[in-house]
């Protein structure tokens, strides 16, 4: 895996602009996401993202600064905790100021890691392909769709069944509620009816 993501992390890096070949972060970045509390926000997610990224990267303006924001978009990842998109977002921040990119695309990298808190439909064009990227799970294959959901449930293993239920059916069912789950035609005519279908199922 780690040789298979090397040439990403690459590419991203150093069409930024980046000094040095940032290795000293990519394996910070892969040791984060090999966290033994980490059974989906892994490196499992973070290779989809990078593999549906790769298939509608020319419809980037800037596409290293979305695949850079996919790297980072869970480097920081504990389930008691509340911020950490936020966390993980200062953290890339700090990575490529340290690394001399102009700071106006340190931001929007910054920018689009807070998208990915799926709090609301992402405005920017850059913002909407990294989360349909990020939201891809959702219109996976019914297996697949159903090995998420049990490593999302491992990761709050600790909390009790009947209160996990209620808040992730609550979750779900917000996104079933939106008028579309995909704000690109890319991933709204692939995925949007299979994503629709998974959720009804998993709600119940």
């Amino acid at each position: 895996m780690r040789e298979h993501l090397r040439p990403s992390w690459q590419r991203a890096w150093q069409g930024i602009g980046a000094v040095g070949d940032g290795l000293a972060w990519f394996e910070q970045l892969l040791a984060c996401y090999r966290e033994p509390h980490r059974h989906y926000h892994s490196l499992q997610h973070l290779g989809e993202c990078l593999t549906a990224f790769d298939q509608v990267r020319a419809l980037a303006r800037k596409p290293e600064e979305v695949e850079l924001a996919l790297w980072f978009h869970d480097a920081i990842y504990d389930v008691k905790r509340s911020d950490n998109e936020a966390r993980s977002a200062d953290w890339a921040r700090e990575a490529l100021m340290e690394a001399e990119v102009d700071a106006a695309a340190a931001d929007r990298v910054h920018a689009l890691i807070m998208a990915t808190r799926h709090d609301a439909v992402p405005q920017d064009a850059a913002a909407q392909l990294l989360v349909d990227v990020d939201l891809a799970i959702l219109g996976a294959t019914p297996d697949r769709f159903a090995e998420y959901e049990d490593q999302i449930r491992r990761e709050y293993a600790f909390v009790p069944g009947w209160l996990f239920r209620h808040k992730r059916r609550e979750i779900l069912r917000g996104f079933l509620e939106r008028p579309r789950l995909y704000s690109t035609p890319h991933f709204h005519d692939r995925l949007e009816a299979r994503a629709r279908e998974n959720l009804v199922r998993a709600i119940g």
